[in-house]
């Protein structure tokens, strides 16, 4: 029997989510993971893509065996693959909620999310910004977004925000928390002794001595100052342009970037397809595709599912 469960929510179910998920039954696995969806979709993409689909019901974290396993919950529409239904918003809340909810009663070890459409979420009435900021709502703390691939890891001061709203986020009191959790995990969950952390600037040039901003100045400099009498390794504040050079990743086992756009761009460039979201500062481990619903292939057979179990294994590696 098994005592270390993953949950998989699909995301999206018109998206490629619930074809990748059926990717997980065509090879044993020593742990089990529990896809949070509804088998009659699963059922229906499997015809779509030309594969047999049975499935278990999940029976409990101390009932089950290593593999692969269905934690049913009905979605409200029929599902098309490719076209998005905002009748179907709530269902991918409920996957969502019963999966968090499983990991803060210890039934899953972790959870990997796939991909979900903020559009119809909105469409439907739900306020949804993102994964990372639904989960931290739904925990009660404020967590850091982080994608990390072989040979880099980004994580990031502001998430999901318009870039015009991103200057008066940078706040002191934002800095300190999130270089505080981004510290800490990277000790705890991926076992760095010293962490090194490089801090990107906001503006161009990292402000270049006040003459294109003052942010570095007045807020983020400050910040890193304070760390450092504190002993920890923190550089900074570093132009955004050269911040990512490999003379400066040689020197650092993580880059703050202070916008999404700052530093994603970077990272999925780097290695794409091996790139996974990590959430810091939660009391459990999640972990997620860095990819999007990808609607154009649901059904087709040509995604890709790299990331998906490059998911899988950080969540597993992280939890332990």
């Amino acid at each position: 029997m098994t005592t270390f469960a993953i949950a998989l929510t699909p995301g999206e179910p018109a998206g490629i989510g619930p074809d990748l998920c059926l990717r997980l039954l065509q090879a044993p696995r020593d742990d089990a993971v529990v896809l949070i969806a509804d088998p009659a979709l699963l059922q229906a993409r499997a015809r779509d893509l030309g594969l047999s689909f049975s499935y278990r019901e999940w029976p409990g974290q101390h009932d089950a065996a290593d593999g692969v396993y269905v934690l049913p919950i009905a979605a409200d529409q029929l599902v098309k693959p490719g076209s998005l239904d905002s009748r179907n918003a709530r269902y991918v809340v409920q996957t969502l909620n019963r999966a968090i909810e499983g990991c803060l009663r210890g039934e899953f070890a972790a959870l990997v999310t796939g991909p979900v459409h903020k559009g119809v979420l909105n469409d439907a009435g739900i306020p949804f910004t993102g994964h990372t900021e639904f989960i931290g709502e739904r925990c009660g703390v404020e967590p850091v977004m982080m994608l990390a691939c072989p040979g880099l890891r980004v994580a990031l001061a502001t998430t999901h925000l318009p870039l015009a709203d991103v200057p008066r986020q940078i706040t002191p009191a934002r800095l300190h928390a999130v270089v505080t959790i981004l510290h800490r995990e990277l000790k705890s969950k991926f076992r760095i002794a010293d962490p090194r952390i490089s801090v990107c600037g906001l503006n161009p040039h990292a402000g270049e001595s006040g003459h294109l901003g003052r942010e570095e100045i007045d807020v983020i400099a400050p910040v890193i100052d304070a760390f450092v009498r504190a002993g920890m390794k923190l550089r900074g504040p570093l132009p955004a342009d050269t911040a990512f050079i490999p003379e400066q990743l040689d020197a650092t086992d993580a880059v703050l970037a202070m916008y999404h756009d700052q530093g994603l761009p970077v990272l999925k460039h780097h290695d794409f397809k091996h790139a996974v979201n990590v959430t810091l500062g939660l009391p459990f481990v999640r972990t997620s595709v860095d990819h999007g619903t990808a609607l154009e292939l649901a059904g087709t057979g040509r995604g890709d599912s790299t990331s998906l179990f490059a998911a899988l294994a950080l969540a597993r590696e992280l939890a332990g």
